[in-house]
C-alpha cells in the first residue's frame, strides 16, 4: 500500500498538487477497499472515525481530482450512485465488470479481452480508441444455482442498466 501511495503522491506532484493529510486519508481508504466500489459517501463514512475533521465536500473534491488524474475511475452501475475504482497501474484500458441483476454482485475482469475488437474498429472506422468500458449485466453463478432465471427479474432490475 505504501508503494502505491508514494506513486500517487508522485503523480499529484507532477501535476502541481500536494498529498495533503485529507487526500492521503481518502486514498488510504480507497486502497484498503480496492476490491470494493466505494461511493463518496462510503469513503466519507470510513474516514469519519479516523479523521473526523474531513468533510464530505473534501472527499468529493479529492475523488474528482484523482479521477481527473486518471488514478481512479468513476463507475456507474445503474443505481444512481457514482462509485470509484482504482485504475490498474500501467494498464492501457479500464478493466471490465460483470454485474448480477438479481443480487447486485459485481465481479471484476482484469484482463482486457477486447484488443482484437479495438483493432477492427480502428481499422474499419478510422477511429483511434483511447479507452473503453464494458459491463456485462446478467445473473451470477450463485443466483443461477439458486434457480434465478431472467423471467424472475423485475423491471426494476433492468432499470439498473445504465443508458449512456
Amino acid at each position: 500500500m505504501e508503494e502505491r501511495l508514494e506513486r500517487i503522491k508522485q503523480i499529484l506532484h507532477a501535476h502541481q498538487y500536494k498529498l495533503t493529510p485529507q487526500r492521503e486519508a481518502t486514498v488510504r481508504v480507497l486502497l484498503e477497499h480496492m476490491e470494493d466500489h466505494l461511493s463518496a459517501e462510503d469513503v466519507y463514512l470510513a474516514l469519519k472515525s479516523r479523521a473526523p475533521n474531513i468533510g464530505l465536500a473534501t472527499v468529493y473534491r479529492t475523488l474528482e481530482l484523482l479521477s481527473e488524474l486518471k488514478i481512479i475511475h468513476k463507475i456507474n452501475f445503474g443505481d444512481g450512485v457514482t462509485r470509484y475504482d482504482f485504475r490498474a497501474e500501467g494498464a492501457k484500458h479500464h478493466h471490465h465488470h460483470l454485474m448480477c441483476l438479481s443480487c447486485g454482485l459485481v465481479i471484476e475482469i482484469e484482463e482486457d479481452l477486447l484488443d482484437q475488437v479495438e483493432k477492427e474498429v480502428e481499422k474499419r472506422f478510422g477511429f483511434k480508441i483511447l479507452d473503453h468500458r464494458l459491463t456485462f449485466h446478467g445473473i451470477c453463478e450463485l443466483c443461477q444455482r439458486k434457480g434465478v432465471k431472467e423471467s424472475d427479474l423485475t423491471q426494476d432490475a433492468f432499470k439498473k442498466i445504465p443508458v449512456d
